[in-house]
């Protein structure tokens, strides 16, 4: 039984926190105040949010146990290393399923069909013929999408009339794409020969560390330009958050140059303190920046041209 917990990978719910940016957003764009965050409803959106990605663990899991094995860490998995049966891990999935849809079913509908686009993502990365997991670019992009469902999903926890906007919406999936991309990089280097890495992700064979850092960059530019636009046309005093935003970028993209970088873990990185670092201040900032108003920063959103006084 212990094997059939673990493939559901409880240890990477702390991921699903990843909602919670868009309830803060759905609450400073939309007619709510902070008080109007129900809390037993955005825990029972947490709870469904951790049985959907749980789902899409166990076949993961399961789907990948024939690759795994080349890797050097994931080939002592229990489903490499350990004789599970298929009929307790169909049973296993469908059950979270049900569990999942039935707690975003008190959620609302526009939820609910999140967390279902979330399990046919699932499937969609995952199940033959479709597996975009094996398909370079599209494996970061296809699986990256997942962290825009997430805004969605937190944002649905406190309105199910509207949507965030598309600039933030492709920002976080763009955020996404480029911890994706490191996390690639990162394990294409610690693996350390391209034969074995194509034998271990399809996707791998197509790619090298230069395409892999490149991509990363590309995601990295996208989504920070994106951010960009959201922030200017919210609230510009944000913009002060940017730096930061900057700084976390070039630190993680660092990490990913270490030897067995912690970046291939992303359910550890609460553990890189530099990083907690980083984000704490960047969120402290944000916050300060909600109720502070800079009215100078204002010049930079008219069309007007500076005018030079002529005596």
């Amino acid at each position: 039984m212990k094997n059939y917990i673990k493939i559901a990978r409880p240890d990477h719910w702390i991921k699903n926190l990843f909602i919670l940016p868009g309830t803060i957003i759905a609450v400073l764009l939309t007619k709510h105040s902070p008080a109007d965050i129900n809390l037993i409803k955005l825990v029972t959106a947490f709870l469904a949010t951790c049985m959907i990605a749980s789902a899409n663990y166990v076949i993961n899991e399961w789907l990948d146990a024939p690759f795994d094995k080349f890797h050097p860490t994931k080939k002592n998995r229990p489903v490499v290393t350990t004789n599970m049966k298929l009929s307790i891990v169909l049973l296993e999935y469908f059950l979270l399923i049900i569990i999942g849809i039935s707690l975003s079913l008190l959620i609302n509908l526009p939820f609910t069909v999140t967390s279902a686009v979330l399990l046919v993502m699932g499937v969609l990365y995952n199940v033959k013929p479709f597996r975009t997991k094996d398909i370079p670019y599209f494996d970061v992009l296809s699986e990256s999408v997942n962290n825009m469902l997430r805004l969605l999903m937190g944002w649905f926890v406190i309105t199910a009339s509207s949507v965030p906007p598309s600039s933030i919406l492709i920002g976080y999936w763009m955020t996404g794409a480029f911890l994706m991309a490191t996390k690639r990089f990162a394990e294409y280097r610690m693996i350390g020969n391209p034969e074995t890495a194509g034998l271990y992700r399809r996707s791998f064979i197509h790619y090298t560390e230069k395409k892999l850092l490149t991509s990363a960059l590309f995601y990295a530019l996208v989504s920070t330009f994106c951010l960009g636009v959201f922030l200017i046309k919210y609230r510009i005093e944000y913009l002060l958050c940017m730096p930061f935003v900057f700084l976390l970028y070039s630190y993680y993209t660092a990490m990913s140059l270490d030897p067995d970088s912690a970046v291939q873990r992303p359910e550890k990185l609460y553990k890189e303190k530099k990083l907690m670092f980083i984000l704490l201040i960047m969120l402290i900032v944000f916050i300060i920046f909600t109720f502070i108003d800079v009215e100078f920063l204002h010049i930079l959103t008219s069309n007007a041209l500076v005018s030079i006084p002529i005596e």
